[in-house]
């Protein structure tokens, strides 16, 4: 996630990104840009101007707020983002499927996903993981053991069926083809952003030199959010039983469930300060189990993909930090920018 006002020399702003269908997501501190590759071999760019809420309204910059508005920015900008490639991909399918005769032509439809849309798709998503992750262990263990006014007890427990959960889902949607692509995505992803904060000049050579595990990856940002949600919620449940003298499944779903995004602007920072002592033998330790789970969640990508991924980082740096560090990419294939009217 970058910020370079002075020098690119000494300074490297903070960049992050995603994987899309068939390309890569990149996001600097004003900028969003998304770059796939179609399916005749070019690879198309969307670019938007973006600042956070948290960057325009500096009072909400403080720590545990600024987290959680960051998460929802974070996916609503996912969720349209992943659509917008996932759109594009639909395109080039049926564009195959008319050459070969197999299906009419389509009329055109308006690209993208509204942010109304966006922010439906989010909730119901949020429903179903939540129901799955927390309501369901919380359930799982206040019926098969006999801990429920035992606060450390009952979430570590429950937080290890969460993780269990967790992992299992993980596992699983990696042994999807389409999956294992995005995965290899995510890897150049990383690989990217390595290259760009080691002040390495942004070509695939580069590039691949780097590892795909990355410490401020979202997929350590969860394993970071299960480890917390056992110290936080054993506080939370220790401070109700003291205060109420009762526990109950309805009391601790009633508590934990509003608290959430508080124990999600904790994980974000502690994310954050992880990120700024990756040296230290403490930090590493906690940041171990994040960096082993994306040895799932990320797979060695191709040159190709690597490419797709250079390019959407340096759209998304703009041209306003090309230097020698920055340096324009040498990318072979042709590039199409995306009209304003779809960015």
């Amino acid at each position: 996630m970058p910020q370079n006002n002075t020098s690119n020399q000494e300074k490297i702003m903070p960049v992050g990104g995603q994987a899309v269908i068939e390309g890569v997501m990149m996001r600097s501190p004003n900028r969003i840009a998304t770059a796939i590759r179609r399916a005749s071999g070019k690879i198309e760019i969307k670019t938007q101007e973006f600042q956070s809420l948290v960057q325009r309204r500096k009072a909400l910059n403080i720590p545990i707020i600024r987290g959680a508005i960051t998460l929802i920015e974070v996916m609503i900008l996912g969720v349209k983002t992943l659509q917008w490639s996932a759109d594009k991909a639909m395109e080039d399918v049926e564009a195959q499927e008319i050459a070969e005769g197999k299906t009419k032509k389509k009329k055109d439809k308006k690209p993208g996903m509204s942010t109304m849309n966006a922010v439906f798709t989010i909730g119901l998503a949020l429903v179903i993981g939540i129901s799955a992750f927390f309501v369901l262990p919380l359930f799982l263990t206040t019926e098969i053991f006999n801990i429920e006014r035992q606060a450390f007890a009952f979430n570590l427990v429950a937080g290890l069926i969460r993780i269990l959960f967790f992992l299992a889902y993980v596992w699983a949607i990696s042994l999807m083809s389409d999956v294992k692509r995005l995965f290899q995505y995510h890897g150049a992803e990383h690989k990217s952003v390595f290259a760009f904060e080691a002040k390495k000049l942004l070509n695939i050579t580069n590039v691949q030199q780097f590892t795909t595990f990355h410490p401020r990856c979202g997929t350590s940002f969860l394993m970071i959010v299960l480890i917390v949600s056992l110290i936080f919620f054993a506080i939370v449940d220790s401070l109700v039983m003291w205060w109420t003298g009762e526990m109950s499944l309805l009391i601790r779903i009633l508590t934990h469930l509003p608290l959430i995004p508080v124990m999600g602007g904790i994980s974000y920072e502690a994310l954050k300060a992880s990120a700024k002592h990756v040296d230290n033998a403490f930090v590493r330790f906690l940041i171990a189990p994040g960096l082993a789970l994306q040895r799932i969640t990320t797979r060695e990508p191709d040159d190709k993909q690597v490419e797709v991924s250079i390019a959407a980082l340096q759209a998304a740096l703009g041209e306003e930090f090309s230097s020698e560090l920055v340096e324009k990419p040498v990318i072979q294939s042709e590039i199409v920018l995306v009209p304003a009217q779809e960015a």
